[in-house]
């Protein structure tokens, strides 16, 4: 079986522009969220999100491309430009072929949607652009980076709300497994504060309401928790088989050892019992991967800061690891960036990666009293250096899709 590793990182995200800024931040335990700037959020129950601060999408696309494409292409082009800078990757006519890309969304250009719809109430369909569907649907984000790459090999969109990047890291090893390419580039985007995006997601009361200390609103396995976060941002990843990384003299994060994946079965938003299928995902991973439970030191957890969501995982921990759950280090850097939606399995993972590499353990902040629910280790407040030979990073879904993926250090 050809191996596969991570030989590239870009990012945008609350804590930073690059994977740097975010990985430095996220370690330092700084939050990401404050009130939202972008539109006025004062009708709105929940007015705090994790927005991204000073990007701007034409340092990266020219003009012409940045006022045709939605917001999200502008985050998924710059992490994308960033891995393939950071993997020193220079795709030719002799290797177009073997490159693939596949990046997903959960929602794709929701500003582009929304403001042609209302576009086309005030002044009729003779209005909308023509670039009004390539700037929005969410294949764009591969499509996109393939032309100014000239990566010829697979490339689509994944959809799988908040698995989708793990979804996409996953096709990404498999492509490269059955040999139809040696590297491929792989991640998720998202950019969803707009105010359709607020309002559905506080429709059902999914979002945290502590409007008066954005910094502490999300808090993962917090007896306080009252919902999670709404974050944006971007993240990639270019992978490799193993001996192309190594005769290319490619710096290496860590290698990509499997993504196990199920499906609850059972609502359309909540976990199931137990959190039965996530439990499920992580014994998957660790058994298509050949990798014994006691052999995970690290758990970048889904952990959203929702009331149900925070248990459920909590219970699928210890039903995958048994009494390894106790000594196993699990942490959720939704703390300080939010819920990214479609992009934030891609960045947990890069994360996941980042710690391996530089055997650091980011820090759950806002941990301050524990859920008696929630009785792991939490790596709380404060970021912590130790040994990290194996890690999981999960990413649960609405419509019970659960992946889990597995990442382990090579020396």
């Amino acid at each position: 079986m050809r191996r596969v590793v991570i030989t590239g990182i870009g990012m945008v995200t609350p804590l930073g522009l690059n994977a740097r800024d975010s990985w430095k931040k996220c370690v330092e335990g700084v939050s990401g969220i404050g009130p939202i700037t972008r539109f006025d959020a004062s009708a709105y129950p929940t007015r705090i999100a994790g927005e991204v601060k000073g990007f701007d999408g034409r340092t990266v696309m020219d003009q012409k491309d940045a006022g045709r494409y939605d917001l999200v292409f502008h985050y998924s082009w710059s992490a994308t430009k960033e891995a393939v800078e950071d993997a020193r990757l220079t795709i030719t006519a002799a290797n177009a072929e073997r490159v693939g890309i596949v990046i997903g969304s959960g929602i794709g250009g929701l500003t582009n949607i929304s403001e042609t719809s209302v576009q086309i109430h005030k002044e009729g369909p003779r209005r909308v652009s023509p670039f009004f569907v390539a700037g929005s649907i969410i294949n764009t984000c591969s499509g996109y980076a393939a032309i100014r790459l000239g990566a010829k090999g697979p490339n689509y969109g994944v959809v799988s709300a908040c698995a989708t990047g793990n979804h996409a890291i996953a096709d990404g090893l498999h492509s490269i497994r059955r040999n139809e390419a040696d590297v491929m580039i792989v991640g998720g985007a998202e950019a969803p504060i707009t105010p359709v995006g607020l309002a559905g997601f506080c429709a059902p009361r999914a979002l945290s309401r502590r409007n008066d200390e954005p910094e502490k609103a999300s808090r993962p396995f917090d007896r306080d928790r009252d919902g999670f976060v709404l974050g944006e941002g971007a993240a990639v990843l270019v992978i490799e088989e193993l001996e192309h990384a190594k005769k290319r003299g490619a710096a290496i994060y860590a290698e990509v050892v499997s993504c196990g994946m199920s499906a609850d079965a059972f609502h359309i938003t909540a976990p199931a019992e137990k959190g039965e299928g996530a439990a499920r995902a992580m014994k998957l991973a660790l058994e298509w991967g050949g990798i014994r439970a006691e052999e995970v030191d690290y758990i970048n957890a889904h952990g959203t800061s929702t009331p149900l969501g925070d248990i459920a995982e909590t219970d699928a921990v210890k039903t995958a690891f048994g009494p390894h759950a106790r000594t196993l280090a699990v942490s959720s850097t939704k703390s300080m960036i939010g819920h990214l939606l479609g992009a934030a399995a891609a960045v947990e993972a890069a994360f996941t990666a980042l710690a391996v590499k530089h055997q650091i353990l980011p820090p759950t902040i806002n941990l301050e009293t524990p859920d008696p629910a929630c009785d792991l280790d939490y790596v709380p407040c404060k970021a912590r250096e130790t040994k990290v030979r194996c890690a999981l990073s999960n990413g649960f879904g609405f419509g019970g899709t659960n992946t889990s993926l597995c990442l382990k250090r090579v020396e």
